[in-house]
């Protein structure tokens, strides 16, 4: 594999995403825009949008059977490792945006229960990108390839540049569809899961189980202005868009599932807890209170924190394994969130790949224990989930990572729209408002709410 050769222009501006994406990458087969322009409270908001083109271009497109795409990408990594030029330092730097599907799970510890008619795993080798750095409001344009290789796209990007686009936002025909009615498991058969699943916890086979169900819609016409409708209605610090030809997932996440920094800190945020935010000043303080003090949120939280900690002490350096921030409500635009931080240093050796590899999939949406809870999920689901309960984001070639957990997520094809949702059942759930609950997250997916983290930190 060549040496890897940079090319990047510098604007002394923070270019507007859509523009971008509309200009530059629309008409491209394969593309991906990682959002992290319109959220609050966000310590360092950066966007990547970009594509892969030329000699060098590469999808790794990767079902279950193919063999093990974690020791693929890692090993394609590991070819590719090396310094970036010092003005991307810390930023996206080139390296592989996608996903790892759910059912990837069969390759760390769980079973091929259900096989995806999506890719279990789909990574594109970006070599043709746009950094987006709001707050310091500034873009690069980055080539990676050949020297000279790129400078046509770039000079397409710097084109693009000049261009501002603005257009209004169409409500989706999905969006005004009843959801309840297109629910694979509808209300009594989700309810009779639950059922099952308490049953099961009483048993003492598990202490948490994350059930999920399938909502099936129509397909849309343009799935890029279905995201567009997404990332207006439901402003989102994880806020994705992919596409691989007639595939495209767009993603309203809010919840980190892992970061790997430079000095080798890797990091998750699970989320276990929501309460809407209220008008009243007094009602508000209130609902943020009670989201605290609430005792089957937080042992939903703390079983999945102690999960984390396994998952990320398997790979860490003895006595790194920390957690920081336990069960803290933050509070958004619209939400208020029961948000915790694992953190752990990895040990010498140990890549971004393999923590992932480590912690996949994320805790909070299986339950714990995992593997166990994962084999009665297998019994309860009638489908895969897919890209839904995954990861989504980026591994770069200077070691590092950032990926969400892929929730509030519709996922497009020709043939229909699917949207994952589901909730935690512990011994204290209630079926009935765990069943609204479900319902609730899944409208997120088309319009909604969300807060938390945000890409490139």
């Amino acid at each position: 594999m060549s040496a890897l050769s940079w090319s990047v222009r510098t604007l002394g501006r923070a270019l507007d995403g859509e523009t971008v994406y509309r200009e530059l990458l629309a008409g491209e087969q394969v593309a991906f825009w990682l959002d992290g322009s319109l959220t609050d409270r966000l310590p360092h908001r950066v966007s990547v949008l970009g594509t892969t083109l030329g000699d060098s271009a590469e999808v790794v497109v990767r079902d279950v059977a193919d063999g093990d795409v974690f020791a693929e990408l890692d090993a394609l990594l590991a070819a590719r490792s090396t310094e970036p030029p010092t003005e991307l330092t810390g930023l996206f730097c080139g390296g592989y945006v996608g996903y790892f599907g759910y059912e990837l799970k069969a390759l760390t510890g769980g079973a091929a229960a259900h096989e995806s008619p999506t890719p279990d795993a789909l990574w594109i080798w970006a070599n043709r990108f746009v950094v987006i750095d709001h707050d310091r409001d500034r873009t690069y344009l980055v080539a990676v390839d050949a020297p000279g290789a790129g400078e046509g796209w770039l000079d397409r990007a710097e084109k693009a540049a000049a261009d501002w686009w603005m257009a209004s936002v169409d409500v989706p025909a999905v969006a005004r569809l009843d959801l309840e009615a297109h629910l694979e498991q509808h209300r009594s058969a989700y309810l009779a899961g639950i059922a099952r699943c308490m049953a099961a916890l009483e048993a003492g086979e598990s202490y948490e189980i994350c059930l999920t169900n399938r909502v099936r819609l129509p397909a849309v016409p343009d799935p890029f202005e279905f995201f567009r409708w997404q990332r207006s209605a439901n402003p989102a610090p994880y806020a994705a868009f992919l596409r691989y030809g007639d595939l495209a997932v767009a993603s309203s996440s809010p919840e980190r599932f892992l970061t790997v920094d430079a000095d080798g800190w890797a990091e998750c945020r699970p989320i276990k807890g929501t309460a809407p935010r209220e008008l009243d000043a007094a009602q508000d303080e209130l609902a943020a209170k009670a989201l605290a003090e609430d005792e089957k949120t937080r042992a939903e939280n703390l079983m999945i924190v102690d999960l984390i900690r396994n998952d990320l002490s398997r790979v860490s350096e003895p006595g790194t394994v920390q957690v920081p921030q336990l069960m803290q409500v933050e509070t958004y635009r619209s939400v208020h969130q029961l948000v915790t931080t694992v953190r752990g240093r990895l040990r010498s050796g140990v890549s971004a790949v393999d923590a992932v590899r480590a912690c996949f999939p994320p805790g909070s949406m299986t339950g714990a224990p995992k593997i166990r809870t994962m084999e009665i999920l297998d019994e309860l689901e009638l489908s895969a989930r897919g890209v839904y309960s995954g990861a989504l984001g980026y591994l770069t070639v200077d070691g590092r990572a950032d990926l969400s957990v892929v929730i509030r997520t519709a996922v497009l094809t020709p043939d229909q729209t699917v949207i994952g949702a589901g909730g935690a059942i512990v011994l204290d759930s209630e079926p009935v408002a765990e069943y609204d609950e479900m319902v609730l997250k899944a409208t997120a997916a088309v319009g909604g709410d969300a807060a938390a983290e945000g890409w490139g930190r």
